[in-house]
């Protein structure tokens, strides 16, 4: 026996050895890794301690809404003239102020805007429509829209719509663009003009409709 050895060892070779037990183990566990990783198709999992449902939760975005819109939560007050002769809901809190005859309620980008014109007879489409060339003339950045009569509580009214630049941004000095609607209520030889603006793109349908619906002749 010790022959051989010799032999191999003359000749450049070692002796035939076992493999040590820590070295052999390593290797299985190489070769059972690789077999598991062929069976799973190349699925990974997720690290230890992370919730499985931790890359299926998402964030949800804060409702936003468009500048100028009034919220749902606005509470209305009856305003009247001096002379009584109408009353009409307008948004509480609001500024008040006058711009010749007519009587103004402001809050940051939207107004209504209140003119008892005398008129002796009840306006139609034609005769408002004669008198768009004057609104033109008085309103910066007027860009004309449509007329029509549109049913109210108090009856049936017109209805002029149109842009119109908005007052100038108190920082920027920079002018908007608004959304106007402008109604013409009648009776009795008494005029009332609401006219209600706003920034475009605002969704102020509903106020709008429970400040036109609120009018009630006295």
């Amino acid at each position: 026996m010790g022959g051989t050895a010799d032999w191999r060892i003359a000749n450049g070779e070692d002796a035939v050895r076992k493999p040590e037990p820590a070295t052999f183990a390593t290797a299985l566990a190489v070769i059972a890794g690789a077999a598991l990783t062929g069976c799973g198709g190349g699925a990974t999992t997720a690290p230890a301690g992370t919730p499985a449902t931790a890359a299926s939760s998402t964030t949800v975005a804060p409702e936003t809404n468009p500048a100028g819109d009034i919220p749902d939560s606005q509470v209305f007050v009856p305003y009247s003239p001096p002379s009584r002769l109408f009353v009409v809901s307008v948004p509480e809190g609001w500024a008040q102020s006058t711009d010749g005859s007519a009587t103004v309620f402001t809050d940051k980008l939207n107004s209504v805007r209140i003119e008892t014109p005398p008129e002796l007879i009840a306006p139609t489409v034609d005769t408002v429509r004669r008198d768009l060339p004057a609104l033109d003339a008085a309103t910066p950045g007027y860009r004309p829209g449509s007329i029509s009569t549109v049913d109210r509580k108090a009856g049936p009214v017109i209805l002029v719509t149109y842009e119109a630049a908005s007052p100038p941004n108190a920082v920027t000095g920079k002018a908007g663009v608004d959304a106007v609607e402008r109604y013409y209520f009648w009776r009795d030889q008494h005029e009332v003009i609401l006219t209600l603006s706003g920034p475009v793109g605002a969704d102020n349908v509903d106020p709008w409709r429970t400040i036109t619906d609120s009018l009630q002749w006295q």
